[in-house]
């Protein structure tokens, strides 16, 4: 029996991911829930510390929604962290005040092993899921619920160097001395990933996104293999799981490898960093569908003219087609939350 067609998406975000170039691009901001904003510094006080922060289903779903009562964005994006999946996985994990995230390191095949099967996340990763259905039910109804992984390229590096490097050299390094190691290591994360998006997209998610922050570093045959082709993987993976849930990919400072992208892995939409020109984008990037970005985010700190002719630039430059309007990477603690007022307001006077 031939099932009925899909009905059409009404939100604005949906439509664009569809394929459907709007008047007005629908707009949210990476890291929108954040340290910039004084309500988000509240709460965060309220949890204790940062996972404390991620693990209550109520306080985090409080920060996700704050940005969305104070501006209205189109979106909002599940708030969490992308190193959660190792945590699940078994590796320790912990946050060093004004240092960032630590990890206990996987370098060895027996330490890769020793990870947990990727089955097991769900009881570690449980509360996140509590957290997209209470944003479901206290969303407004226009506003679409984005959920969100870490690629495994990006957490493969913090789970290899127990930390952010600013080269991911100790990756590379495993990745040159056993690579043998390292895939093992890219497909337990890969599984994992499928496993943690899927259980996001149940507990309500409309959209979800791959973070790949450290994709530019991988060059040549690396990055068909850790960037490209494990995005393919898990989006292949969720469109059997879940058909009609759109994929974000973003592969950060991909550069001339952001052509082509989304034909090469299924993604639905193309993020794009600030390194690359709309204009660029527009001829070799959305030819193949929706493209996000990609304003820089210092222009949240810096604000005035400059903020408000670089939004309409980057508008006018992808209005031939589907265009979800957002920063190039995640906006910063010393933005100014009336500088994120002025781009909005930019970006929907543009219609």
């Amino acid at each position: 029996m031939t099932q009925p067609p899909c009905p059409a998406p009404t939100k604005t975000i949906l439509r664009a991911l569809a394929g459907e170039r709007l008047a007005v691009p629908p707009i949210w901001m990476m890291r929108q829930a954040g340290r910039y904003l004084p309500e988000y510094r509240a709460t965060r006080a309220q949890a204790g510390d940062f996972l404390s922060l991620c693990y209550n289903p109520e306080l985090a779903a409080e920060v996700t929604l704050q940005p969305i009562r104070r501006y209205g964005f189109d979106a909002a994006i599940l708030f969490a962290d992308i190193l959660l999946v190792p945590q699940a996985l078994g590796a320790e994990l912990w946050f060093a005040p004004g240092e960032g995230p630590r990890l206990s390191t996987v370098t060895t095949p027996a330490q890769c092993d020793a990870l947990r099967p990727v089955t097991d996340i769900h009881d570690t990763l449980s509360p996140i899921y509590e957290t997209v259905r209470l944003l479901r039910r206290a969303l407004p109804a226009q506003t679409t619920l984005i959920g969100f992984a870490g690629a495994p390229w990006t957490v493969a590096t913090y789970m290899i160097a127990g930390r952010g490097t600013p080269d991911q050299g100790p990756a590379h390094a495993l990745k040159a001395a056993d690579r043998a190691t390292f895939q093992r290591l890219i497909e337990r994360i890969t599984e994992a990933t499928v496993e943690y998006l899927s259980a996001q997209i149940e507990a309500g998610a409309e959209v979800v996104k791959l973070f790949d922050s450290w994709a530019g570093s991988l060059k040549g045959q690396d990055f068909d293999d850790f960037a490209l082709a494990p995005a393919r993987r898990i989006i292949a993976a969720l469109k059997e799981r879940h058909p009609g849930v759109p994929v974000i990919a973003f592969p950060r400072e991909a550069g001339p490898r952001y052509q082509g992208f989304a034909r090469a892995t299924g993604a639905d939409c193309v993020a794009l960093d600030n390194g690359i020109s709309a204009e660029w984008a527009a001829a070799h990037v959305q030819t193949d569908g929706c493209v996000q970005g990609n304003l820089a985010p210092g222009h949240m700190v810096t604000g005035g003219e400059a903020l408000v002719s670089e939004t309409r630039r980057i508008v006018r430059a992808f209005s031939g087609g589907p265009h979800i309007f957002n920063l190039g990477h995640g906006i910063t603690p010393d933005a100014d939350p009336d500088n994120v007022a002025l781009m909005i307001e930019t970006v929907r006077s543009c219609g």
